[in-house]
């Protein structure tokens, strides 16, 4: 099987090439890149514009990175001899802002950033179409990934803690699925392997466990060796000092504080059930070390 992953110079494409055999990197910025899909039997579509935490993006770059890219990458995806398409979404096309229950793929899509709202109207898209007989669309939405060479809130976090400077936000008590990079490749693995083993749609990726930010904090003090004390500043105070950072370039804002502190379960069941998948290979704990550890080292 060849697999061409499209988007590959990012942080999960770099490590899906290096992890899955017979897979050859694609960027859609040279003219005649469709040509590459004469040669497919299986594409894996990474391409998007991620949130901007630098409030330089208009609608318009979501719509097109998000959406029209889609579009074009289907439509040579239907031309090509490929039998498989694995578009990757995200669970931000579903809920972005909290969810006290395991979210399914059968629950009512609520996106509410550019973001969001662009990756739902390609998954509407993407569903609206009729796949030719022979052909496969598996939709995959998973919730904010993790792993070495990540720069996300992860990062931020570790940067705080390293530092010295105590952890402001412990006044929240919250739990979030997440997804490891190694188990991220994993199901894309077994997709690969077991085609026949699932129908067209969409399907929920992440950790088996969700963990809180309290247990991220005890595990990158673990990793740094940093008693840091944590801080327990009143809820008003901290959600008025995001305010300030909609507005000032601050490492917290509105949007990135509901991510560190509101509860967002994800079930992965959908999908472990029709792959037969009863372990992924790291508990979220693990994965979350490794990634720590990575911090570190680099």
């Amino acid at each position: 099987m060849q697999v061409l992953v499209i988007g590959s110079s990012g942080f999960i494409g770099k490590n899906l090439l290096a992890t899955i055999d017979n897979t050859t990197g694609v960027s859609l910025r040279p003219h005649g890149w469709e040509k590459q899909f004469s040669f497919a039997d299986i594409i894996v579509n990474l391409v998007g514009k991620a949130h901007d935490h630098q409030k330089v993006a208009a609608e318009h770059d979501y719509q097109y990175a998000n959406v029209e890219l889609t579009k074009q990458i289907y439509q040579e995806f239907i031309q090509s001899p490929a039998i498989l398409l694995i578009h990757i979404s995200s669970i931000a096309a579903l809920e972005e802002s909290e969810s006290l229950v395991q979210l399914k793929e059968t629950d009512t899509c609520n996106p509410i950033s550019w973001y969001g709202r662009s990756k739902r109207e390609a998954e509407e898209w993407l569903l609206g179409q009729v796949i030719p007989e022979g052909k496969m669309l598996i939709i995959l939405r998973p919730p904010m990934v993790h792993g070495p060479g990540d720069k996300g809130n992860l990062g931020l976090l570790y940067k705080l803690i390293s530092k010295g400077i105590p952890y402001p936000l412990s006044s929240f008590d919250n739990k979030r699925s997440f997804i490891s990079i190694d188990n991220f490749c994993y199901y894309i693995e077994r997709i690969i392997e077991n085609p026949d083993k699932l129908k067209s749609g969409i399907y929920h990726i992440a950790d088996d466990e969700p963990i809180s930010t309290k247990e991220i904090i005890a595990v990158i003090k673990q990793e740094t060796k940093k008693n840091v004390p944590n801080l327990a500043l009143p809820k008003t105070l901290v959600k008025l000092i995001a305010k300030v950072g909609d507005v000032l370039p601050m490492p917290l804002n509105s949007k990135r504080l509901k991510k560190m502190t509101s509860d967002l379960l994800v079930s992965n069941e959908k999908i472990k059930k029709a792959l037969g998948i009863k372990k992924l290979p790291l508990t979220a704990k693990e994965g979350l070390e490794k990634t720590i550890k990575s911090f570190k080292e680099g």
